[in-house]
């Protein structure tokens, strides 16, 4: 049975994503004194007396603005509002009944959905002040007080929201998902990518960089398995990122990749690479995530038999540095070949866990050792007494030797492709750990 779904909606800045983030016990909304800082509908897992749900935060609604961004944000809190069970509309006690509130609260009431009130920074605990008797004035019905920043009140509400639910039962169906983080420099297509996999416009998609904000999480099943995409803001040079919301935006970016176990990097095809592409795909590469570069707007550039393959190779040039990430041509606009990437989205994760006994992996360093002699100085030759696989994501082999100092890099680099001419682990970084025998040191 899939979680109910309870929307936090309400006028712009009253404070919507502070009561998101401590409902949900964590920062996962951005959080600034600056209207439109949440634009799309951002997804949290909440819990309140074995009761669990999705909570979805939106950006601020204004019913009556119908042009730009404004009315992209009116959108997509209307797409919360439809799919929700059950909606919780904020409003700000210093401010007062606005005529802004009077337009959500007909709206919501036109939805038929149950709603419950919360008038938010009543942060004085005691009587509640006499300001808060004004807001049944929208007949909502009962209004409840709340401190979204020091949490007074926050368990009144949820009770009031839960008494609205269907009951949840425990299932264990979400282990198994594979978090897939979409990342790549601003306006190269990750939220249309997301949607076109979706089968909905569940991201906000404008020809301005900078639409994504957050990183949003997206679960998705189709027949290619489970997977829960991750939407992330553009990642743009340092010098370039110019006020906090974007700032914080970046830390949301980067923080989704460390949560993830596949990253999609996407390229523009009518750029072509940049230095900033080689900076985020790097970032992934260090994390050790199984990582698939991803060329989007394939539809709009002017190709001929040769055209794709002389790309690829240019791209392999480009990176170098993560060599077994394959390549693929994707036009997210017209659905072309994203059928594949998903394929291989499952075949890097679990190329990205594998594991290799001691045994076989032995059986390999004799051959490869056979094949090649390691190198020598002043008398002393390498001596590779044994190898055995440590961990997995990424896979990480511990090679036990004489002298570390012998074990030179090209070497390294000799038995690495070695182990990924025979066990294949494309899509995936490998590290190799030195250890000198009796030193117990991991070089």
């Amino acid at each position: 049975m899939p979680k109910p779904i309870v929307a936090v909606v309400g006028r712009p800045n009253v404070g919507k994503s502070t009561l998101f983030n401590k409902l949900i016990g964590q920062r996962l909304a951005i959080v600034e004194d600056t209207p439109g800082v949440t634009r799309d509908r951002i997804f949290g897992d909440c819990e309140w007396q074995n009761q669990k749900f999705l909570l979805v935060d939106t950006g601020g609604l204004e019913p009556n603005v119908d042009d730009g961004m404004l009315l992209h944000m009116r959108q997509q809190a209307q797409l919360a509002i439809d799919s929700a069970d059950c909606i919780i509309m904020v409003t700000d006690l210093r401010a007062g009944v606005t005529a802004l509130d009077q337009d959500v609260a007909n709206l919501l009431m036109r939805s038929g959905k149950p709603v419950v009130l919360a008038v938010n920074k009543c942060d004085k605990v005691g009587e509640p002040p006499m300001e808060l008797y004004d807001f049944y004035s929208l007949g909502l019905g009962e209004v409840i007080p709340v401190s979204a920043v020091h949490g007074h009140g926050t368990g009144d509400l949820l009770d009031a929201v839960c008494a609205y639910l269907p009951k949840t039962e425990e299932n264990g169906e979400e282990d198994d998902r594979i978090p897939v983080a979409v990342i790549g420099r601003p306006n190269v297509g990750k939220s249309s990518l997301v949607n076109y996999i979706l089968g909905e416009n569940r991201m906000i998609v404008a020809n301005e960089a900078g639409t994504t904000r957050d990183a949003i999480d997206s679960p998705v099943e189709n027949q290619y398995g489970s997977f829960i995409f991750t939407d992330t803001a553009g990642l743009r040079k340092r010098s370039k990122v110019e006020d906090g919301v974007e700032r914080y935006s970046v830390l949301r970016s980067l923080a989704a990749v460390e949560r993830s176990r596949v990253c999609v990097i996407l390229i523009d095809a009518t750029e072509g690479f940049t230095e900033q592409d080689s900076k985020v795909a790097g970032y992934a590469h260090e994390q050790g995530k199984a990582c698939i570069i991803a060329v989007n707007k394939w539809d709009a550039v002017e190709k001929d038999d040769k055209t794709m393959d002389a790309m690829r190779k240019k791209l392999m040039d480009d990176f170098s540095f993560m060599s077994y990430a394959p390549i693929i041509f994707i036009s997210a606009r017209t659905g072309q070949r994203v059928d594949r990437l998903m394929e291989l989205i499952r075949y890097v994760d679990g190329q990205n866990a594998l594991r290799v006994t001691t045994g076989v992996l032995n059986e390999l360093l004799a051959r490869a050792t056979a094949r090649v002699q390691p190198p020598s100085d002043k008398g002393k030759r390498l001596k590779i007494f044994y190898m055995t696989q440590a961990s997995t994501r990424p896979p990480t082999f511990v090679c036990f030797i004489n002298r570390a100092e012998l074990f030179h890099f090209s070497y390294q680099r000799y038995i690495e492709n070695q182990i990924r001419e025979t066990f294949g682990l494309e899509g995936t970084p490998v590290r190799l750990l030195v250890r000198e025998r009796g030193d117990g040191k991991t070089r």
